[in-house]
């Protein structure tokens, strides 16, 4: 009992430590945001003397970072919903096999192929691209360029969820009458619930922190979008301003965990739903 007691112990003491390590930056990060300047030079003390949110006013009055903030929430909402809805229609096609076509291991291909190589592979036809249509003055091309990188995860991950389902459910509402489409959206969707959050989850995280195309396609500050927005928190002197920088960061998380913490109740949801009580 005692060695047991012991190893309980010992366990709890050691996840309090990674608990405290892994919260660290995020306490740091919090810390730098409320500090005034004067307490930014020389040592910094690890609790704050006194408390502020001049880098927060600074952030929307000087810096325009209301406007950054806006341009990210459209791009990665409008990125992260058009892709759900072609990933997840691309995935079911390819794994059933009652839809046949002839350029159907091309597309599987294809999806295959971009998920192997970089990002920044794509950038100059990308570029090229966007340059000849007249698109570049705006935020259009970092939302199909999220849309080009999540699509393809998408399908790639849900692709295993729709081949998991048993086809016998849906060969039973097609006998009741069902649509091919409302057998997707009523039947199927719901039964993979959990990968979907997973998806959305992961997606909307990459088009909120996407800066490659962010910073070779956008030309104008009024387009900007956080993560360029952060890039640019320098003094004239070419010194990073550690509070502006910390506030802003703090501002980019707070759409993240609140994004995160509503998908992951369909997430929870949706695996206890498949549970089987005996």
């Amino acid at each position: 009992m005692k060695q047991k007691k012991v190893y309980t112990v010992v366990k709890v003491v050691l996840l309090i430590v990674l608990l405290l390590i892994a919260l660290f930056p995020i306490y740091w990060l919090i810390g730098l945001s409320i500090r005034p300047m004067s307490e930014m030079k020389g040592h910094i003390s690890l609790i704050p003397h006194s408390f502020t949110f001049e880098h927060f006013v600074a952030l929307f009055k000087e810096k325009g970072f209301g406007t950054a903030l806006v341009n990210s929430m459209k791009t990665t909402l409008i990125s992260t919903v058009l892709a759900l809805i072609i990933g997840l229609c691309t995935a079911y096609v390819l794994a059933r096999r009652r839809f046949q076509f002839r350029m159907k291991e091309p597309l599987s291909f294809w999806v295959m192929l971009i998920r192997i190589l970089p990002p920044v592979a794509f950038t100059i036809p990308l570029y090229i691209m966007f340059a000849k249509t007249g698109v570049l003055n705006s935020t259009v091309p970092v939302i199909l360029s999220c849309i080009l990188i999540n699509i393809t995860f998408i399908i790639w991950y849900m692709i295993s969820f729709f081949q998991g389902l048993p086809e016998e459910i849906e060969e039973s509402a097609r006998i009741d009458g069902a649509t091919e489409w409302q057998l997707f959206v009523k039947i199927v969707l719901p039964l993979v619930a959990p990968g979907i959050a997973a998806v959305a989850m992961l997606s909307f995280l990459y088009a909120w922190n996407e800066y490659t195309y962010s910073v070779i396609f956008v030309q104008q500050a009024s387009n900007y979008t956080i993560p360029l927005a952060l890039a640019t928190l320098n003094t004239e002197d070419n010194l990073t301003n550690f509070g502006l920088t910390a506030a802003g960061g703090v501002i980019s998380v707070i759409p993240i965990t609140l994004f995160v913490m509503f998908a992951q109740n369909y997430l929870i949801a949706g695996l206890s739903s498949g549970a089987v009580k005996d």
